[in-house]
């Protein structure tokens, strides 16, 4: 939290200017195109990384399907998350949200720029609707990231439980899925420092629907758990060395 302050204090120049430029974006929605959006919101990034003293490291971009139309399935730590892979993630793409959690300012303006999909959790229906607007769009070529331990608490690099629900975008969308690993990315906004702090985003060998298509969400949620579990026993031994 502590680093969240100093960010906003020390960018409050910047940060006006980036959200009365993504207002403007999201008002004049079909004169920019998806990817002059995600450029912005990069820039957006970048800037509040350059001030916090962030540096993310990416791993495995070489791993993501070469035609868009894919889900990413990041563990989950903490609010910097989303803007970790999004940095590392050259190509377009967007996040299923909280409700509650996407109507704080800034937030709320970058959820639209990206064209997030927001889910009440508190209605089971529009957890289904939310679902399937996440496969249509996917099936339209859009890229998403999906958190399947639906949030966080102080669980740092330890994994939660996988929801199994989390997964029925990818069976209904039938679309490759991509298990992410995110590393000390709690690190972040979690922890009371201000000193300078790295974490590290994997992209791991995509699952295409053939492989998954027999299983039902269980088993999707379990067997993806367990690739991120390895890649992060491997990012854990790496920061050892």
């Amino acid at each position: 939290m502590l680093r969240m302050v100093y960010v906003i204090g020390i960018s409050l120049p910047f940060l006006i200017y980036y959200l009365i430029k993504a207002v403007y974006y999201i008002k004049m929605d079909g004169k920019y195109t998806e990817e002059e959006k995600y450029r912005l919101a990069r820039r957006m990034i970048r800037r509040m990384r350059k001030n916090g003293r962030i540096r993310t490291f990416g791993h495995g971009q070489e791993n993501l399907p070469k035609e868009n139309g894919y889900i990413m399935f990041p563990n989950h730590q903490g609010k910097y998350d989303t803007l970790g892979i999004m940095s590392v993630h050259e190509r377009p793409c967007s996040v299923v949200i909280d409700d509650k959690a996407s109507h704080a300012p800034v937030t709320s303006q970058f959820i639209d720029l990206v064209k997030g999909i927001r889910m009440d959790k508190s209605d089971i229906r529009k957890q289904v609707a939310a679902i399937r607007k996440v496969a249509d769009e996917v099936k339209q070529g859009r890229n998403f990231i999906v958190f399947p331990e639906g949030g966080y608490t102080d669980n740092h690099n330890t994994l939660q439980e996988f929801l199994a629900g989390a997964f029925k975008c990818a069976q209904l969308s039938r679309s490759p899925i991509v298990p992410v690993a995110i590393y000390d990315s709690y690190k972040v906004f979690n922890v009371n420092s201000i000193g300078k702090v790295r974490t590290y985003v994997s992209f791991l060998e995509p699952i295409p629907y053939e492989t998954y298509k027999g299983m039902n969400t269980h088993t999707i949620a379990q067997f993806v758990k367990e690739r991120i579990e390895e890649e992060m026993k491997n990012l854990a031994q790496l920061n050892r060395g």
